[in-house]
């Protein structure tokens, strides 16, 4: 056996992590609390109003935003709206085909630098595509809340999701041990 083949003994084969929904895997009534919160930082403010090159100064000039009702910078609500469904992703749509739309998209209250959002989703609804045997069609609404439970936006999502075994595939690589990799991990 070469360095490049060493193999380590290990007591028990990886366990795959969570790998998402299938079509088949979501139940009309289910909620989902997505398990990870965030902070919104005053640079992801300052970065989504460059990016889409927003000029309204409520979200980045601070002496302007201090004049209004908010009296400080509201962050800009496609944030919201993205920071949201990215963190619906390993629930909801880890096996997306396509998004369709996200509809009735309302921000009841503001999000402000400082804040943490978290995030659930409610399965509304569920039916077969028509035209591709291989995926669902699933409606969600989803809500994110501050770190005071105040809800910041709601938002009704509808995707194409692939059935079990219908989808693409991730790689399935598994490790290879040499002596540098080995010596890194103390193993001997």
């Amino acid at each position: 056996m070469n360095s490049s083949e060493i193999q380590v003994e290990q007591s028990a084969p990886p366990v795959t992590g969570w790998p998402g929904r299938y079509f088949e895997d979501f139940e009309i009534g289910d909620v989902y609390r997505h398990p990870l919160g965030r902070t919104v930082l005053p640079v992801d403010n300052s970065w989504m109003t460059l990016l889409t090159q927003n000029t309204a100064p409520i979200h980045f000039d601070a002496h302007y935003s201090s004049q209004t009702t908010w009296g400080k910078p509201l962050v800009d609500s496609t944030f919201t709206l993205a920071l949201v469904t990215g963190q619906s992703v390993s629930d909801i749509s880890q096996h997306v085909h396509a998004n369709l739309g996200w509809d009735r998209v309302r921000l009841p209250n503001p999000v402000f630098e400082g804040d943490t959002i978290y995030s659930q989703s409610e399965v509304l609804t569920k039916r077969e595509s028509a035209s591709h045997r291989d995926i669902g069609i699933v409606t969600v609404r989803t809500i994110g809340y501050n770190q005071d439970g105040t809800i910041v936006i709601t938002f009704e999502r509808t995707l194409m999701v692939y059935r079990k075994g219908r989808g693409p595939h991730t790689a399935g690589v598994d490790p290879k041990w040499d002596d540098r990799s080995r010596r890194a991990a103390g193993i001997e």
